[in-house]
């Protein structure tokens, strides 16, 4: 998810602004529909997401800044899905939320914090190379809409960098440090209270509550927890052959595998010898399983052929890959240095394009 700085602008009229309000709104409620629809398209989505978003910016920007803020944000996302591909990861392609910015899908998780940091790289790092390719043509041209630009693009990627979650520095800091993420904590309220972002501030509300489920109530780590997973055991053939069915009062645990594909599903094997049965299922989420066990039992007809529908509650407990963070030392010494560079640069050329374009934003 990528922010978009806030700027001071002339009141508009309050028809445009409820406008946008109800805009605003239906984005949140419609969001899911929204995407599933632009997914559509591997060419479409993109290109009409890009289209809705410059449309809609240029509600409150000029024409030609709302254009090339989407171009920015184009160039910022597609450096996050050539990282990911030069590693083998696949993504989606770029989709575009109005005053939300951009955003790419992982169709396959990163195996640890170090894949995950080079994704997150891929980001800042292209769009800061294109917001200093607009910084060159607007020292060029003596354009000050390109200047603007230039420095929109650079402050787009240094806030980026805030280790915040799902910001790209909170996903750098994976592979650096952990402790990355209080200052973050910190330094978010911070930049709320700078750019008096209500959607910055949901993220970093969202950030907080996740650190304290994973550092502060550390007791339900290990808390043990319950799904119910329904089987069809065909039982037509087992009548005729004489196998007694058991009734709907019928509990017992029955044995049970579990195994991961490469994406990293789990699934879950169970075994009823008695009926000759064997069915998988998927795990919501990686889990340690204590036991399966049957309790409910039904008859009834599929497709007019006798199946026996066996309704199992599955316990489990989360299974927390610590084993995700361990980054080699020499790893986190070149992505840190990377780290820190990229963010004095970012904030060296926003001071430049100041002096040099005599911008003020």
């Amino acid at each position: 998810m990528r922010l978009l700085p806030e700027k001071k602008q002339e009141k508009k009229s309050s028809g445009i602004m409820g406008w946008l309000g109800s805009a605003g709104v239906l984005l949140l409620l419609k969001g899911k529909t929204i995407l599933s629809l632009l997914k559509l398209g591997k060419i479409a989505g993109p290109l009409i997401s890009m289209a809705v978003s410059i449309w809609a910016y240029a509600l409150i920007y000029p024409w030609g800044f709302a254009a090339g803020f989407v171009a920015l944000l184009f160039v910022h996302e597609i450096g996050h899905v050539i990282a990911a591909k030069r590693i083998g990861l696949p993504v989606s392609a770029p989709l575009f939320i109005p005053f939300m910015g951009a955003l790419i899908t992982m169709k396959k998780q990163p195996l640890d914090a170090r894949e995950e940091a080079y994704v997150a790289f891929g980001g800042p790092i292209l769009g800061s190379i294109g917001a200093a390719a607009v910084f060159g043509a607007a020292y060029y041209y003596h354009s000050p809409l390109l200047y603007s630009l230039a420095y929109v693009g650079f402050f787009l990627n240094l806030i980026n960098l805030l280790p915040i979650h799902p910001l790209d520095g909170g996903r750098i800091a994976t592979a650096v440090t952990r402790w990355l993420w209080l200052v973050g904590l910190i330094g978010g309220l911070a930049v709320i209270i700078y750019l008096k972002s209500i959607l910055f501030g949901i993220i970093w509300l969202l950030f907080a509550y996740d650190m304290y489920k994973k550092y502060i109530s550390r007791r339900t780590k290990n808390q043990m927890h319950a799904v119910l997973k329904s089987f069809l055991i065909p039982i037509e053939d087992l009548q005729d052959q004489g196998y007694l069915i058991p009734g709907p009062e019928h509990k017992r645990e029955l044995p049970f595998t579990t195994y991961s594909d490469l994406n990293r599903q789990q699934y879950l094997g169970v075994r009823w010898d008695n009926l000759d049965y064997y069915g998988t299922t998927t795990m919501p989420v990686q889990s340690i399983i204590s036991k399966v066990r049957i309790v409910q039992l039904d008859q009834l007809y599929v497709d007019t052929k006798l199946q026996l529908k066996m309704q199992c509650e599955i316990s489990f407990t989360v299974f927390d890959n610590d084993k995700y963070y361990d980054v080699p030392a020499a790893s986190r010494w070149r992505y840190g240095i990377a780290y820190f560079a990229l963010a004095g640069f970012l904030g060296g050329m926003m001071y430049l394009v100041h002096i040099v374009g005599n911008v003020n934003l």
